[in-house]
C-alpha cells in the first residue's frame, strides 16, 4: 500500500496544503512534527499525530522532531484562557522526557535530527525578529486565528501579547527548518493547523518558495465526545508513572466495538488484511473481544515494549479470565509483580492486604474479609489465614496485589 492510500485508509487526513496526495508516493520529503513540553508526557491524543509521522517514516520521508523549548516557555494558546507559564527548570525536564517518548514511539534511531527551538531563539534580537518576521503579517491575518477570535470575542478571556505572538514563533521556526534542514512539510493535528500556515506564508514570503502542511483529526473519545488530551480532564499519558501499563492496557480493552476499527486503524501499524480478518472473527464472537484485545496489546507494545503488553495481557487474563497463575513463568510473574503491589509469601491475609496498601490497617482489612470484598485467586474468602502460595488478592472489582 502506497503512503497516499495508507494515510486515507487510516483515517489520517484532516486539512492539508497537499492538493494531490499521491505526490507524496514520489521523492521523499523532509518534514517535521513538534510537541511543546507543557508536561513531562504525551497523551494518546499526542500519540495519533506520532503515529501518523511514524506512517511518514516507514514510507522513506525523513523526519526532524522538534520540541519547543522556546514556544513552551509561552505555551500553545488555547481557545479558553491563559496557559499558566512553566517555570525554565520544569520546561527542560519535559524536554527530555517528550524527547524520548517520540523516539520510542516512532521507532526512530535516536541520532535522528531532535530539535530544540530554543537553540535558534535564545541568540534572536527583538528588533530584527520584528523587522523580518512582524513585518511579514498583517494584523487582519493574525486576528482572524480561530483562537484569537475565541479569546477576544464575547465572553473571551482576553490573550496576552505573548500568547498572541506563539503562531510567528512557530512560523518561524519552519522557516528556520526550511533554510536550514529542507523541511518543506509540517505534520501536525487539526488544531495547529492554523499556526502551520504561518510558516507556509514566511516561506513563501521570505524565499520565495513552497512548502505544506498535513494534519490529522484529531482523536474524540467515544464514551465522553471530548478529545483526548490533557486539557480535556481525560489524559491517558504515556508515562507509566502517570498511567500505569495495566490501567493503559485496559484502556484500550475495554473500547467498545464501534470504534475498535477506528482505532486499530490509527494506533497501531497492523496491515489491512490482517485487520479486517480480526474484524471478521471478532464478529463471530464478540463475546471473545478479540479485536480489543489485539488493539491493546498493540498500542502497549508500541508506547512500553512486547515484555510489558504481554505482562499486561497475562495479569488481564488471571485477574479477569480465569487463567491459573501457576502455568506463569517466573520471569512473567516478575514482569507483573512491577505492576500491581506484591508481598512475599507465609504473610496472614490481614498482614498481606495492609502491606500492599489494599486495607489501611488491620481492623479495616479484617472488616473487608467479613463483608466479602476479598478473593484471593479468584475465591472470596471469610476468614483470615495464611498466604503460602503464589496468589493474587483482589479487593472489590479493580484493586489486586501479588503474593510471591
Amino acid at each position: 500500500m502506497k503512503l497516499s492510500e495508507e494515510l486515507t485508509w487510516r483515517g489520517f487526513v484532516a486539512e492539508t496544503t497537499i492538493k494531490d496526495l499521491t505526490t507524496l508516493d514520489q521523492a521523499p520529503r523532509h518534514f517535521y512534527f513538534g510537541a511543546d513540553p507543557s508536561a513531562d508526557s504525551l497523551t494518546i491524543g499526542n500519540l495519533a499525530a506520532l503515529m501518523m509521522c511514524a506512517c511518514f517514516i516507514r514510507h522513506g520521508h525523513h523526519p526532524h522532531f522538534l520540541v519547543g523549548g522556546a514556544t513552551g516557555q509561552i505555551g500553545d494558546p488555547k481557545d479558553n484562557g491563559e496557559r499558566e507559564l512553566k517555570p525554565l527548570e520544569e520546561v527542560e525536564h519535559n524536554k527530555k522526557a517528550i524527547a524520548a517518548q517520540i523516539i520510542r514511539v516512532t521507532n526512530s534511531d535516536p541520532a535522528l535530527r531532535l530539535l530544540d527551538n530554543y537553540d535558534w531563539f535564545k541568540d534572536i534580537q527583538f528588533l530584527p525578529f520584528l523587522r523580518e518576521i512582524g513585518k511579514a503579517f498583517s494584523m487582519t491575518q493574525l486576528l482572524d486565528r480561530q483562537f484569537v477570535q475565541a479569546r477576544i470575542g464575547e465572553g473571551g478571556s482576553g490573550i496576552s501579547y505573548a500568547e498572541f505572538s506563539y503562531t510567528l514563533i512557530q512560523g518561524y521556526d519552519f522557516l528556520h527548518l526550511y533554510r536550514n534542514y529542507g523541511v518543506d512539510l509540517q505534520l501536525c493535528g487539526a488544531d495547529q493547523f492554523g499556526n502551520c500556515t504561518s510558516g507556509i506564508h514566511l516561506i513563501k514570503r521570505l524565499e520565495n518558495a513552497t512548502a505544506d502542511a498535513f494534519s490529522c483529526p484529531l482523536v474524540i473519545d467515544p464514551a465522553s465526545g471530548r478529545k483526548f488530551g490533557k486539557s480535556e480532564g481525560n489524559a491517558i499519558w504515556l508515562d507509566s508513572k502517570k498511567t500505569s501499563i495495566f490501567d493503559f492496557y485496559q484502556f484500550w480493552l475495554n473500547q467498545p466495538d464501534s470504534s475498535v476499527e477506528y482505532l486499530l486503524k490509527i494506533y497501531t501499524t497492523i496491515d489491512k488484511s490482517t485487520i479486517e480478518d480480526l474484524l471478521t472473527r471478532h464478529a463471530e464472537n464478540p463475546a471473545e473481544r478479540l479485536a480489543q484485545k489485539a488493539l491493546a496489546k498493540a498500542v502497549t507494545e508500541i508506547v512500553h515494549g512486547a515484555t510489558s503488553a504481554e505482562a499486561a495481557a497475562n495479569l488481564t487474563e488471571l485477574l479477569f479470565g480465569g487463567k491459573d497463575i501457576n502455568t506463569l513463568s517466573e520471569s512473567a510473574i516478575a514482569e507483573i509483580s512491577m505492576m500491581i503491589p506484591s508481598c512475599p509469601l507465609s504473610n496472614t491475609l490481614v498482614d498481606t492486604l495492609v502491606s500492599t496498601g489494599l486495607a489501611s490497617s488491620k481492623t479495616v482489612a479484617r472488616q473487608l474479609i467479613e463483608q466479602g470484598a476479598i478473593s484471593v485467586n479468584g475465591v472470596k474468602t471469610v476468614a483470615d489465614t495464611t498466604i503460602a502460595s503464589l496468589s493474587i488478592i483482589k479487593k472489590g472489582k479493580n484493586k489486586f496485589a501479588l503474593v510471591k
